[in-house]
């Protein structure tokens, strides 16, 4: 489900996703659709599945094995490394887990975890509250610096707040499938109408990156999956000296937090789903990156009606026909003559991967229009600002997209023959052109994709009082996750709770961004209680335009890399 998008600084993209340095927004009433469900029962509208049996005993019987050994020797927390980059009062650790669970005694790596301890009365501690933000391929390390912020106040006073970082991902084992310099070389091009011989160039890439991969790393290629993070997340919560889990995941992280669900349903206490990834296996992964590709370009659409209401500021256009014109011309011009600058240079891929941020964050909306508009009118340099690559981060991006792509390659099948995508996607870009082709592109070296045959996906799914009530929480016009996910995903955990922000469509709604959610969030938290079956928030508010003759104090947004995650603006 990861898009290109080039990693922000952690603690600034967390502080955003779940509740860091912003305030809370005003969101409006809430409706509660139906009433909550008696506990282990599940209104007529969600039957309960039957449960799905773990269909890899050798790995789980592995896991158990090394879910005793963390839980007897615990975690050494101590001072973290200057690489981490962390606040003095966040605690750091190393998790030794097995690269192959059904060979827990076999090569081993070890996995970066954070921690800040409960802050308040030791009696009313409720244990260790663990984070992922996605990807796959990001880190949650800096999750803990969040309790000195106030929308985590009361949170961080009853949980120990732990970050960490998944198997490939930082310090944590990390995978590398080409050079970092190459991979943030700067211009590049892409194509919304691409010829048969730009097809052909990016076929041979994408079997170039898999080759590169598979050189890197060699047989533990294969060893990083979902499934294996969800065992990870198994083994961390024994080493907290934790009998359930608590966890928060966003975005990827609901899917395999949702796969920790199915397998393991007696060891969660609480689980919150921000952003949910449809757990269907008939769409992981192919098929989700087709329902994205589509959900983008309506968030593209509501990009361009929010600059066409701001004509007076953009002058880009009264309609949103006439801003997407505005749009064209800037490609245009970039396709015949890349962008340079202080900071680098901007061609058409740059652009694009600056926009798709844009429909990931409506936090960009000013600035990405105030770039358009400068653009037109002979100044390139807030463009080149906001949308060059950063070579400071090309090694932490690499890394994360080499995560994204060995992660989602692995876990399921996808078509081999280039003439399916082709065939689907050809007939996709003519609905959905504005991101469908890139889509294509990050995604295409599972086809060429080396080593053992990708897995079935896990059947996601929990029977009638399996599992404690969990939260899913989701905006109804995310287009990174779309929202039919969240429906989804609620159908097939037995007794889950749906918080929707209506007509928004910001990816990673919690903390900070919308306080109807946040309360939501929050008493589940501290209480276990649900607010109801489904439950609306009305959306937070649209950014206010950004005049022009301020661009000059904005902050500079670097442009995204291949990647997704929950990475909101590096304000």
């Amino acid at each position: 489900m990861r898009q290109t998008l080039r990693q922000a600084a952690v603690l600034t993209a967390l502080s955003l996703t779940l509740g860091g340095t912003l305030p809370a927004h005003a969101a409006g009433p809430h409706r509660t659709t139906t009433a909550p469900p008696a506990a282990g029962t599940a209104p007529a509208l969600a039957p309960a599945l039957a449960p799905a049996a773990d269909p890899y005993p050798a790995e789980r019987a592995g896991a158990e094995t090394s879910a005793r050994r963390a839980a007897a020797a615990g975690l050494a927390f101590g001072p973290c490394p200057a690489a981490e980059q962390l606040p003095g009062a966040v605690r750091c650790a190393l998790l030794t887990v097995p690269l192959d669970y059904a060979r827990p005694d076999g090569p081993r790596i070890r996995l970066t975890v954070s921690r800040t301890p409960a802050t308040g009365p030791r009696a009313a501690r409720q244990g260790a509250l663990v984070y992922n933000p996605g990807g796959p391929g990001g880190s949650g390390m800096y999750f803990p610096a969040l309790a000195r912020y106030p929308e985590w106040e009361r949170t961080a006073a009853a949980y120990d707040l732990v970050g960490y970082a998944p198997r490939g991902v930082g310090r944590s084992a990390p995978l590398s499938c080409q050079d970092p310099a190459a991979f943030a070389a700067s211009p590049t091009r892409t194509e919304q109408r691409p010829t048969e011989a730009f097809k052909k160039s990016r076929i041979a890439a994408a079997r170039a990156y898999a080759q590169g991969c598979a050189r890197r790393t060699g047989p533990a290629l294969a060893h990083y999956t979902t499934l294996d993070n969800a065992r990870d997340l198994y083994v961390l919560r024994a080493a907290l000296g934790e009998r359930k889990l608590n966890f928060v995941g966003a975005s990827y992280g609901t899917y395999f937090g949702a796969v920790f669900a199915t397998l393991y349903p007696d060891r969660v206490r609480r689980m919150v789903f921000d952003s949910a990834v449809n757990p269907d296996p008939a769409r992981i992964w192919y098929g989700n990156n087709l329902d994205q590709s589509l959900a983008f370009e309506g968030r593209w659409r509501d990009f361009l009606a929010w600059t066409a209401r701001h004509h007076s500021v953009y002058r880009l256009g009264r309609t949103p026909e006439a801003v997407r014109a505005s749009h064209e011309k800037v490609r245009a011009a970039l396709e015949r003559r890349p962008a340079r600058g202080p900071g680098g240079t901007v061609g058409t891929g740059e652009l694009q991967s600056a926009l798709l941020r844009a429909a990931y964050y409506d936090e960009y909306w000013p600035l990405r229009a105030s770039a358009l508009a400068a653009f037109l009118r002979g100044d390139p340099q807030p463009l080149v600002s906001q949308a060059a690559p950063d070579p400071e981060t090309a090694a932490e991006d690499e890394n994360a997209t080499a995560v994204y792509t060995a992660v989602l390659c692995n876990d399921a099948p996808w078509p081999r023959e280039w003439k399916v995508w082709d065939r689907d996607n050809t007939a996709l870009a003519r609905r959905a052109p504005f991101e469908t082709w890139d889509n294509v592109w990050t995604n295409l070296p599972c086809a060429h994709w080396p080593g053992r045959a990708p897995r079935k996906p896990v059947d996601v799914r929990t029977g009638a009082g399996a599992l404690p009530h969990t939260l899913i929480v989701a905006a109804e016009r995310d287009a990174a996750t779309p929202y039919a996910g969240a429906k989804e995903l609620q159908r097939r955990l037995h007794g889950a709770a749906l918080v929707t922000e209506r007509g928004a469509g910001t990816h990673g709604v919690v903390g900070g961004r919308n306080a109807c959610v946040d309360r939501h969030v929050e008493r589940y938290l501290l209480t276990g209680r649900i607010p109801g079956w489904r439950v609306d928030c009305a959306p937070h508010p649209e950014p206010a335009p950004v005049s022009l003759d301020r661009r000059a104090a904005a902050p500079s947004l670097r442009a995204p890399s291949r990647g997704e995650g929950v990475l909101p603006p590096a304000v």
